[in-house]
């Protein structure tokens, strides 16, 4: 039978990056019902691509495999045909987010002329070996409710399991489940949406530098190839993979000397690594020691070339760096190659109009270019539109507190595949949840 998991993602919005320059967004709109009842069903969803081509994807499911074919057309007298195949792991947790692609073979074709292109993807029992980018959808007019609700956290600071301790960095697995890098705990706790207590996935055995343990970790990734934790150890100065289910014999550590902050990866597995004591951000292929500066390097300051106290990261499909320069007060970007930065948000200055921030620390860039920032010590979160000179807020704002309408200084934020955004709010140790409208 059809696990019903795999219906519920076919009624959300999603995107799938199937090139670096092809999306293709699946609307709710635009699928056929589905009949779980049955051993296997085809879904056809006619939608557009953002190349403007004709798309028609047919996602069939069975027990043992989530197949999903795309048909891009356009008519003409000769006609050729490239194809694509794609791989995927066909455990629950991929047929419920269709996440982990293969690509063995892309081949394209362009012409002055209109020719008719025929793409195929097809999603079949296998293990992954690159990360898509599925980003939510977020419209640019999108609204979230502005009374939170704390789904982690929020009995004070401790290290029970129902307990945070200035957390800091976090992800949001497929199902919601919450992965937090619990910086006073000196552990990452996973937190499932509804439960009133975490499970410890690593360190809480006290700080320290074994490999069992953490001392201040401030950020992780969710590495879904091999199944393991990417984290930033930072008081030990050290970057740790650990592998779930967890074992000592599969702990590592894959860089140190480093005075990390922030963590991202791209789509073709390079790591980036935000270094606060050199104000720089470099990129590392995985196994090798020597990154290449991308962003900063140029000793602490203000000029274009130069970062102060880099945090947070993020890294478009364009291997575009955003980085979160906290004591610039201002959000920059650096094209890939470049010697330069672009302020993007920010830089006016420490201060709480809609063209500051105060200390900005996590961020996150939507499809749209759309770029989200926690302000920390102005106690919100703030949206600032692709070329904007000022931003909004959209939640928060309402003075430091612990009320549901009130932040108090967040340090991170993540959105589910729905859109939903979650706030780490570090001064009152818990996670707040606001639900987009």
């Amino acid at each position: 039978m059809i696990n019903t998991d795999t219906a519920a993602i076919l009624t959300t919005d999603f995107t799938v990056r199937t090139t670096a320059t092809t999306t293709v967004t699946v609307s709710k709109s635009n699928i056929n019902s589905i009949d779980a009842s049955e051993a296997s069903t085809t879904v056809n969803i006619d939608l557009i691509s953002n190349t403007g081509a004709s798309t028609i994807i047919t996602i069939t499911t069975d027990n043992s495999f989530v197949n999903i074919s795309n048909e891009l057309t356009t008519t003409t007298t000769s006609p050729t045909k490239e194809s694509m195949t794609t791989r995927t792991s066909p455990t629950k947790e991929a047929m419920k987010t269709i996440t982990s692609f293969t690509t063995e073979a892309m081949k394209t074709r362009t012409s002055a002329t209109t020719e008719a292109t025929t793409s195929k993807i097809t999603a079949t029992k296998a293990a992954a070996t690159t990360l898509p980018s599925i980003i939510p959808n977020i419209p640019s007019d999108a609204r979230w409710a502005q009374k939170g609700k704390t789904v982690a956290g929020s009995h004070g600071n401790g290290a029970n399991t129902n307990q945070l301790f200035w957390p800091q960095g976090l992800s949001i697995d497929d199902d919601q489940t919450m992965v937090i890098a619990d910086y006073g705990n000196h552990r990452i706790i996973q937190w499932k949406m509804g439960e009133e207590n975490g499970q410890i996935l690593v360190g809480g055995n006290n700080t320290g530098n074994r490999l069992d343990q953490l001392n201040g970790p401030t950020a992780l990734l969710i590495d879904k190839k091999t199944d393991s934790l990417i984290i930033c150890d930072k008081e030990n100065r050290r970057v740790i993979q650990w592998y779930r289910p967890r074992s000592i014999a599969q702990r590592k550590i894959l860089f140190d000397n480093i005075n990390c902050w922030g963590l991202a990866m791209d789509d073709q597995r390079f790591l980036y690594i935000s270094d606060t004591d050199k104000n720089e951000v470099r990129r590392y292929q995985i196994g090798h020691q020597n990154g290449t500066v991308v962003a900063g390097g140029n000793g602490k300051g203000s000029d274009l070339n130069q970062l102060n106290w880099p945090m947070y990261i993020f890294v478009d499909q364009q291997q575009t760096v955003y980085v979160s320069d906290r004591d610039n007060h201002r959000v920059m970007k650096w094209d890939q190659g470049t010697k330069k930065g672009i302020v993007v948000a920010g830089g006016q200055g420490q201060g709480n109009s809609l063209t500051q921030f105060s200390h900005p620390t996590c961020l996150f860039v939507d499809t749209l270019g759309t770029l989200y920032v926690a302000d920390s010590l102005n106690h919100r979160v703030m949206r600032w539109p692709k070329g904007a000179k000022q931003g909004t807020v959209i939640v928060g704002g309402n003075g430091q507190g612990a009320g549901e309408y009130q932040l108090n200084w967040p340090t991170g934020l993540a959105f589910d595949r729905h859109g939903n955004l979650y706030v780490i709010d570090g001064g009152n140790h818990r996670v707040q949840y606001f639900s987009i409208e």
